[in-house]
């Protein structure tokens, strides 16, 4: 039994520390607008997102969460091995993307490195392909809404408000992006740290039996099924994700922030509450997307929206690569982990 709680509570705070690094990974989605268009300086817009980051647990639930801890790998195949491969595998490609200055997605790592693991361990029976249709075509579908919402909504701005002075317009809209960053913080964390808690209880759930008898703090790692989501483990992923945050990926904030295309608080605003709005509707359908793809997205739609050479392709097409490996590199490196703890 000790040996039992000492190896699950090792792993949980290994998936903390990959939750604090998706944070520290992902902080330039949430803050490279709004440091780009030097409505905040860096030190105030990191603490400004990971308030909202830590926000989402009050108003978010918990359905990405469930999605992941029983929709995409058998129950049967889960076990601390699987679960420590998987963070491994995403670990370590989030820390070579950030090392490159790539906005890569956290999620899709994480998951590739669910499905890596899984697979070294049980073949590709151990996956529920019917679960992974989502995740898999929002790597596509998430730049293309984000895009989508951005442009819309910067022709759309532009046509209401075009007999508005531009002097005006700028400072209404450097107000305007504090509440869109938070929007978009908020969204971040809501999406992001509920796949390190699904995560967190789809190993609790592997190891339930050994808890079923548990008295003392050892009982909170009893969790029958995955339908439950203990309230320790939801503060706990959402403290993570907000220190992370907190600490900053600049060098993926200069990427994201002034790289792909040159943003005025018009088009922060307009990039933010478009990636913001298809963030949360996903969330609340359960739905785990790239919060990086998405923001992404809507950065190029407002560049496009401005004029087609406005964005920096070359750019945006070393960022399109870096997505399309995520998901295979991630679950190689965790099917190697897997195969080394074997």
């Amino acid at each position: 039994m000790d040996h039992t709680v000492t190896l699950v509570v090792g792993i949980i705070g290994i998936a903390l520390v990959f939750d604090f690094i998706n944070g520290f990974h992902d902080s330039a989605n949430s803050i490279a607008t709004v440091v780009g268009t030097r409505v905040l300086t860096p030190g105030q817009a990191v603490i400004w997102a990971a308030f909202f980051n830590f926000v989402a647990a009050l108003v978010v639930g918990t359905a990405v969460a469930k999605t992941i801890s029983r929709g995409l790998v058998e129950p049967s195949v889960v076990d601390t091995s699987v679960v420590l491969s998987a963070l491994i595998g995403a670990i370590v490609w989030n820390l070579i993307t950030w090392f490159l200055g790539l906005p890569t997605s956290s999620s899709h790592a994480l998951l590739g490195g669910y499905g890596g693991a899984a697979i070294a361990k049980a073949g590709f029976p151990a996956l529920i392909l019917s679960g992974w249709t989502k995740p898999v075509a929002f790597i596509v579908i998430s730049p293309l809404v984000g895009m989508s919402a951005g442009l819309g909504l910067s022709v759309g701005l532009s046509w209401l408000l075009h007999k508005r002075a531009a002097a005006s317009l700028e400072s209404l809209f450097k107000r305007l992006q504090l509440v869109s960053a938070a929007a978009f913080s908020l969204s971040h964390g809501a999406n992001d740290a509920q796949k390190t808690m699904g995560i967190i209880v789809g190993l609790l759930v592997a190891t339930r039996t050994s808890f079923a008898n548990a008295q003392g703090w050892t009982h909170a790692l009893y969790v029958p099924n995955a339908d439950h989501i203990p309230t320790w483990v939801i503060m706990a992923a959402y403290t993570a994700i907000a220190l992370g945050t907190a600490m900053g990926g600049w060098r993926i904030v200069k990427t994201m922030g002034t790289r792909i295309t040159r943003l005025r608080p018009f088009g922060g605003f307009c990039a933010e509450t478009g990636g913001a709005s298809a963030i949360l509707l996903a969330s609340a359908l359960g739905i785990p997307v790239s919060t990086t793809h998405t923001i992404t997205g809507a950065i190029i739609g407002v560049g496009v929206s401005q004029r087609v050479s406005a964005v920096r392709w070359g750019v945006a097409g070393r960022i399109v690569w870096a997505w399309l490996l995520t998901m295979p590199m991630s679950a190689a490196l965790a099917a190697l982990a897997y195969l080394i703890l074997r």
